[in-house]
């Protein structure tokens, strides 16, 4: 029987709806609404506009007419927070808020980096739930809601805490799958606040007569759903849009010392396997640049940027895609001046030089991951999995197969959108699991195999970035 569905795949700056139909073993899917998810400020603090998505969301399903189902993805980490009625009591902040600049030693005070990475399996960032928590003013509040979940409420109305956007937040127990008992009780966090935890594809709700479904509400573990690998294999994967999250599928998380020290995270899969990865902040970079210069009144396009980029030589410089410096809106291009700078660099004088120079460093950093992940797993990887939208951008996909030293295969673009709805699909019980829905994808799907070109060059000038960001 044809089902119809619509997925609701929300970036930090961009929404977008997609509807699919899924006939015969056969999946369809067009977009049909987009909109910039533009933040507010409020009180000097940098938030969601949270009714203003709920008002694109209700367009969305004006123009989708009939369908069966739906569901949200977003990014990790934020949330909402709703009173004693039920009604949220302001916009959500937003992971960029400067507000977490200084948490983690106020955190530290109560329960030390190491316990909270033994509990939670979390890469430590000042993003993370946890952190946020620790800064805000809870007052009446008495129930926390993640984004997708906060959206799907909106809808029907019944609040729930889906799995893989809940093991973002730095508070979850991956081995007893319930909440750390010990970082709420020693970061006086109310476990209470806390909607019941579901897993992925259940169906939560209705709206209309349309099924409200929690797929994966991470949208990085919706990518990896999608992800067209062989069933048993163990490949890499790069989800890589604002973020790049690079890892691999394990069936338990590492919670050891060296892999806290080397800032990798345990986070849920919605096939119930560990996604054990590194945050690496991605095409943010090149996004706020291309900002900044707008502002600055150079209009480029990103085609544009990366002509330039093309142009110019190659390894001048390099950053840390990490770094603080970079973590927040404002002159990007004299930042990476100022990192070049400080490193005894050259000093990136052109926009040209200052897209390449992001570029070669995301593909470096992507190396730099990779081989923290295979000495923590004892995997030797050759295959990265490249998902979502930097799949369009040839220039860093070959970048990275050149700095990796093997096969980068690009697709599919819209594997968020794309798991999001074989998650409603496998709800709706016209898809028996994952591995089902990876068939069909890998099937259906185009997907590009990037061959490495010139890594011996690439080698060279691996061992240059290391020294300077070891800096």
């Amino acid at each position: 029987m044809k089902k119809t569905v619509v997925a609701f795949d929300f970036g930090a700056s961009s929404g977008r709806a997609i509807k699919a139909e899924f006939d015969n073993g056969k999946l369809s899917y067009e977009e049909i609404h987009r909109f910039d998810n533009i933040p507010v400020y409020e009180n000097g603090i940098m938030c969601h506009d949270f009714k203003m998505i709920c008002s694109e969301i209700d367009k969305a399903l004006q123009k989708a007419g009939r369908i069966d189902s739906l569901a949200f993805d977003t990014w990790g980490v934020d949330y909402g927070l709703l009173d004693e009625e039920g009604r949220l009591i302001k916009s959500p902040v937003h992971y960029r808020d400067t507000r977490t600049e200084n948490v983690l030693a106020k955190v530290f005070e109560k329960i030390s980096p190491e316990e909270l990475y033994a509990e939670t399996g979390n890469q430590i960032m000042p993003i993370n739930t946890l952190f946020q928590l620790s800064c805000e003013e809870k007052n009446n509040a008495k129930k926390l809601l993640f984004m997708p979940d906060l959206f799907a409420y909106y809808l029907c109305g019944n609040a729930v805490c889906e799995k893989t956007i809940a093991s973002t937040s730095q508070m979850l127990n991956l081995n007893k799958g319930k909440w750390s008992e010990s970082v709420c009780r020693k970061c006086s966090i109310d476990a209470n606040i806390f909607a019941p935890l579901c897993s992925s594809a259940a169906v939560i709700g209705e709206k209309d007569g349309i099924k409200v479904i929690a797929a994966a509400g991470h949208d990085t573990q919706c990518a990896i759903a999608a992800m067209p690998c062989e069933k048993g294999s163990t490949p890499a994967f790069l989800s890589c849009g604002t973020w790049s999250l690079i890892g691999c599928e394990l069936d338990e998380p590492i919670l050891t010392e060296k892999s806290r020290q080397d800032e990798l995270s345990n986070e849920l899969g919605a096939n119930g396997k560990i996604n054990y990865l590194k945050n690496i902040s991605g095409l943010w970079l090149i996004q706020e640049t291309r900002r900044a210069l707008k502002r600055a009144g150079f209009d480029y396009s990103y085609n544009d940027l990366e002509m330039l980029a093309r142009a110019e030589k190659p390894f001048s410089c390099f950053i840390d895609p990490d770094d603080s410096l970079f973590a927040t809106e404002g002159d990007l291009p004299q930042r990476i001046k100022d990192y070049c700078r400080k490193t005894n660099q050259a000093v990136p004088e052109t926009i040209g030089m200052v897209i390449r120079c992001i570029y070669e460093s995301l593909a470096m950093k992507y190396r730099y991951a990779i081989e923290q992940i295979g000495e923590n797993t004892g995997i030797s990887f050759d295959v990265l999995h490249l998902l979502g939208g930097g799949t369009k951008d040839r220039f860093l996909c070959q970048m990275t197969a050149d700095s990796l030293g093997f096969d980068v295969v690009a697709g599919p673009t819209e594997a968020t959108a794309i798991g999001n709805i074989m998650l409603q699909l496998i709800a709706l019980e016209e898809i028996g699991s994952i591995d089902e829905a990876r068939e069909i994808i890998r099937k259906s799907e185009r997907v590009k195999t990037y061959k490495p070109e010139n890594h011996e060059v690439w080698q060279m000038a691996y061992e240059k970035y290391i020294n300077i960001i070891s800096k």
